[in-house]
């Protein structure tokens, strides 16, 4: 085999209380699809940023393209020909699509000025490519976040790269631009550029991925051609379980037993937003999961922000336990017992500059205050809990937050709003990101919730997820219900078929 494009060897890097990579190797091959897999906090987001210069090792050696680097910062590693693609949109939000797609790379005319009009050409021309028809002069923040996904993907793949790296690249898009996204991968590995592929979804990695690196709790533990490893030996060496453990549990902790009753203890009726929502209602029971099933921009997420105060629709209502609760106010919905898990978690959740003491305590401050000054030992008494419930994993509770894997962040933020006893939980892709073991950790922390008679609607684009979680599934097009499943009705079968029935054509 030739000598890889990229590649480290005993590579070591450890962040406090924590060691993140321990002495790992690993290589990525011209015109090779190589898949990085591993658990929350194997590691995978290090090396990642070890790669692409966001890190420095604390030990070991990175060669590329036969000589040896170490790049000292992101744009270092941009200019050598490493690009990257990550889970969370890592542009500019305020500047047009064609400037973020140019960024530090204008095309410029004869007096030094940046050309707009050439700007503005190549970047409809570069989205286009991709099946992306979009006004790049907008701002970037005015495109839903799978269009932005498509923007990221369009600059990595514009500039003259060697390897791109793609972090979770298809959890905000939707079939149609999945099936691009591959196509594109494709190019680039006829082109024999190297591309490092992260996913926690298994269909992706045997479609695309030509190898593979398993990484647990910081180590490699088996790299080689996916070929050679069927699902459950894949699933059992990124879990460190048995096989059989794993065959008997299977990969979701969901019963799809819940004793809901009662009047619903949500009523969302008639929700209006000009352009977004058409009259969508929506009911929850106490110790009820209701799905909302739906394409990207189906109106889910939007559904979700306007119950939870988060968008103030122009009509409809919304009411708890029988009470009417003012819209378009986060603090009356909090009030009233509303809690959203966003689907953003770094963006609309997380304070990553934050320990995660301070995290999970931010909601409940004034309930732990007394003339304006906070009860130290309550804070951390309920910290404690939510951190041995969740089965958080950081070095202590003073670690900040933007440092833990993005299933612990998940957890911490679903401890912030669980710290509050919410009537109603709203959960906004709760599993988006994160991996297999802390997927099934989450699924069953929401049965219990159900269990104990909490009303939790649940957005997830992960079919099965929606199926073995959810009593009934309240499905969405175009910011209107078109359908809606319930008891024997609700099974994947069923499902598609509606979100089939109501996709239209393949031009919408």
């Amino acid at each position: 085999m030739p000598s890889p494009v990229l590649s480290v060897t005993g590579l070591s890097k450890a962040f406090p209380g924590a060691l993140a990579l321990d002495r790992v190797d690993f290589a990525a091959h011209a015109g090779e699809v190589h898949a990085l897999i591993g658990e929350n906090g194997a590691g995978k987001s290090t090396l990642i940023k070890v790669l692409t210069g966001v890190y420095r090792p604390d030990s070991g050696d990175m060669t590329y393209q036969g000589g040896r680097v170490r790049f000292a910062t992101p744009l270092q590693a941009q200019h050598a020909g490493i690009s990257t693609i990550y889970q969370e949109v890592n542009l500019v939000p305020l500047m047009s699509v064609a400037r973020n797609l140019f960024l530090g790379r204008e095309p410029r005319n004869r007096f030094g000025l940046i050309d707009f009009r050439r700007m503005h050409r190549e970047a409809a021309e570069a989205l286009r490519s991709l099946g992306v028809r979009v006004d790049v002069t907008r701002q970037l923040r005015s495109l839903g976040v799978g269009a932005q996904q498509m923007v990221s993907l369009a600059r990595a793949v514009s500039v003259d790269a060697r390897v791109v790296v793609m972090d979770e690249p298809t959890s905000s898009l939707e079939p149609r631009e999945v099936r691009t996204l591959f196509g594109v991968i494709r190019m680039l590995r006829e082109r024999g550029i190297a591309v490092v592929y992260v996913s926690h979804r298994l269909d992706e990695l045997y479609e695309v991925c030509d190898t593979v690196t398993v990484l647990r709790d910081g180590k490699v533990v088996r790299a080689g051609p996916i070929a050679e490893l069927d699902r459950l030996r894949l699933v059992s060496l990124m879990l460190g379980r048995e096989m059989g453990e794993v065959r008997g549990q299977g990969l979701t902790k969901f019963t799809g037993e819940h004793a809901a009753g009662g009047e619903p203890v949500l009523r969302a009726e008639r929700l209006t937003l000009r352009h977004t929502l058409h009259g969508v209602s929506v009911d929850v029971r106490p110790g009820e999961v209701v799905g909302l099933g739906g394409l990207l921009g189906s109106g889910r997420s939007e559904t979700a922000k306007a119950i939870a105060g988060a968008l103030r629709p122009d009509s409809g209502r919304v009411v708890v336990a029988g009470t009417p609760v003012r819209t378009g106010s986060t603090p009356a919905a909090v009030r009233a017992g509303i809690s959203l898990l966003p689907e953003d978690r770094k963006a609309e959740g997380i304070v990553p500059g934050l320990s995660v003491r301070e995290n999970i305590a931010l909601a409940v401050l004034p309930g732990l205050s007394r003339f304006g000054l906070v009860d130290e030992a309550r804070i951390d008494r309920v910290v404690e809990t939510f951190v041995k419930r969740l089965r958080i994993k950081a070095s202590s509770p003073q670690q900040k937050v933007g440092e833990l894997s993005g299933g612990n962040q998940q957890k911490v933020l679903l401890a912030r709003w669980l710290a509050m006893r919410p009537k109603v939980l709203l959960l906004d892709e709760p599993t988006r990101g994160i991996d297999v073991g802390a997927k099934a950790e989450v699924q069953k922390l929401i049965d219990e919730l159900a269990e104990d008679g909490l009303g939790v609607l649940m957005i997830s684009s992960d079919v099965e997820e929606l199926i073995e979680g959810s009593d009934r599934v309240v499905v969405l097009k175009d910011g209107a219900v078109v359908a809606e499943l319930t008891g024997d009705a609700v099974t994947e079968d069923r499902l598609m078929r509606a979100i089939a029935a109501a996709g239209g054509s393949d031009d919408d």
